[in-house]
C-alpha cells in the first residue's frame, strides 16, 4: 500500500491498454472509475462477502452449491488476476529493487496454474500478460 496510492494509482489498470472499473452488482450496479487501492479495497470486501455467504460456499457437509457457483468463482479469480496485472505493470520494478520478485513470480505461477487447470478465467481477461502466462504454461 505505500507504493500503490491514489496518488500514484489513479486508476485501476494494467498498462495504457487495460483498466478496471469497479462493480459489485449489488450497491454498486454501474462500473465505477476508482484507484488501484480503492479497487483492492472494494475486491478484498467483496470477496470476503461471498466466502462468508453459505448461499455460495456452504459450510454444511452435504449442503448444495448454487447454480451459479462457477461464475461466481471465476468473476473472483478474473479480478484477483486484475490485481496481479496491476502489480506487474504498475509496481514490479519496485518489487524488484526490494528484491522480492522470486515470491511474486512464484505466487502468480501458482495462481495461473491453478487458474489453467481449471479454466477460471477467460482468454480475454489475459492479454496484459499474455507473455508471462505463455511462459509459465509452456514451461509446466
Amino acid at each position: 500500500m505505500e507504493f500503490c496510492t491514489p496518488t500514484t494509482c489513479p486508476t485501476m489498470s494494467a498498462g495504457p491498454k487495460f483498466e478496471y472499473r469497479w462493480a459489485d452488482g449489488v450497491q454498486i450496479k454501474k462500473p465505477i472509475e476508482v484507484s488501484a487501492p480503492k479497487y483492492v479495497e472494494y475486491l478484498m470486501n467483496w470477496i470476503e462477502a461471498q466466502l462468508d455467504d453459505e448461499s455460495i460456499f456452504p459450510q454444511k457437509l452435504g449442503a448444495p452449491f448454487p447454480p451459479n457457483f462457477q461464475d461466481v468463482v471465476k468473476t473472483i479469480f478474473k479480478r484477483l488476476f486484475r490485481v496481479y496485472a496491476h502489480i506487474y505493470h504498475s509496481h514490479f520494478q519496485k518489487i524488484v529493487s526490494l528484491k522480492e520478485e522470486a515470491h511474486l513470480n512464484t505466487c502468480f505461477k501458482h495462481f495461473t496454474l491453478f487458474t489453467w487447470e481449471f479454466r477460471l478465467i477467460d482468454k480475454g481477461e489475459l492479454p496484459p500478460l499474455n507473455d508471462l502466462i505463455q511462459s509459465i504454461v509452456l514451461a509446466y
